[in-house]
């Protein structure tokens, strides 16, 4: 019954396409019901006040607060057309990487009109030029100017500070905590690594991509000065000892000096208003926090 429904709702939805009331190419006018499939894209919207409209995000829109009261269309790699329907989007926001493929046919055939920004190189210039582009869209170029000045303030004052530290601390970031005997880590590839690196911090771990799996031979081997793990696997285990019974943390000098700290996710993994902010709060934390 629920596919046969699915199906009545498609044909429906087409039928109403069919009679002009979308066009698949963007006129820049901010549409009455928008989806935001990209979680840099929904931080920005709601600092440029433009949230008004937005009725739907994915599920790795976590910030602001606000964003994760709004209905969820899954996981942007893991789309359903029926989901996204569900909300009765006029515009979806994404950034070429959402899937599968098969489901971005199904939009695409609907006709709904979708934007995609452009892609900025991944720097602080980058994120004023997408600011700004936003800030164009939705008519809040006064609200991007402001962001874009904290942000430039902020990375100045983060440049400025991070002259006083003489060592770079060796930083190990755990994404999803341990699992299977195996952790998820952040390599020299990620935005974490570029961001620590503007703190005065480094990632050793190498790969051709972002994140990369590493054993506990490997994580003692590594033997970082800090270890930052992600909220969901420090929330889970709850307490700084539990973290430091982990197979390959003990011996650690992360875990013996208790330099094992929780970070947002959201914070690490893509460049935004309060990069500059998040990179200073960085620059204390690998510096400057010790628990005893």
């Amino acid at each position: 019954m629920k596919k046969i429904y699915s199906l009545f709702y498609l044909f429906i939805m087409l039928g109403t396409l069919s009679c002009g009331r979308f066009d698949n190419k963007s006129n820049n006018k901010v549409q009455n019901r928008m989806v935001s499939i990209a979680k840099q894209y929904t931080e920005i919207i709601y600092a440029l006040g433009a949230e008004k409209n937005l009725v739907a995000v994915d599920l790795s829109s976590t910030y602001p607060d606000a964003a994760k009261q709004l209905p969820t269309v899954g996981y942007h790699r893991a789309l359903s057309a029926e989901g996204i329907l569900a909300v009765k989007p006029d515009l979806i926001l994404h950034d070429n990487n959402i899937g599968p493929e098969h489901v971005v046919k199904q939009l695409e055939d609907l006709k709904i009109p979708m934007h995609v920004f452009k892609k900025y190189t991944d720097n602080i210039l980058g994120t004023d030029s997408l600011i700004r582009e936003m800030g164009a869209y939705f008519n809040q170029r006064k609200a991007a100017d402001s962001l874009c000045k904290l942000l430039d303030a902020d990375m100045t004052l983060a440049l400025e500070k991070v002259r006083q530290y003489k060592d770079t601390v060796k930083v190990l970031v755990i994404h999803y905590g341990q699992a299977s005997n195996v952790y998820l880590v952040m390599t020299q590839k990620s935005t974490a690594a570029k961001m620590l690196g503007w703190a005065g911090g480094k990632i050793t771990v190498t790969d051709e991509k972002g994140m990369k799996q590493l054993s506990p031979e490997a994580i003692a081997a590594a033997d970082p000065d800090v270890i930052l793990l992600t909220d969901f696997g420090y929330d889970k285990l709850g307490s700084l000892e539990k973290i430091k019974e982990l197979p390959g943390l003990a011996k650690t000098r992360a875990a013996i000096s208790n330099r094992i700290y929780r970070v947002e996710e959201h914070d690490l993994v893509y460049l935004g208003p309060r990069t500059g902010k998040n990179v200073l709060a960085l620059q204390k934390l690998i510096h400057e926090t010790v628990v005893h």
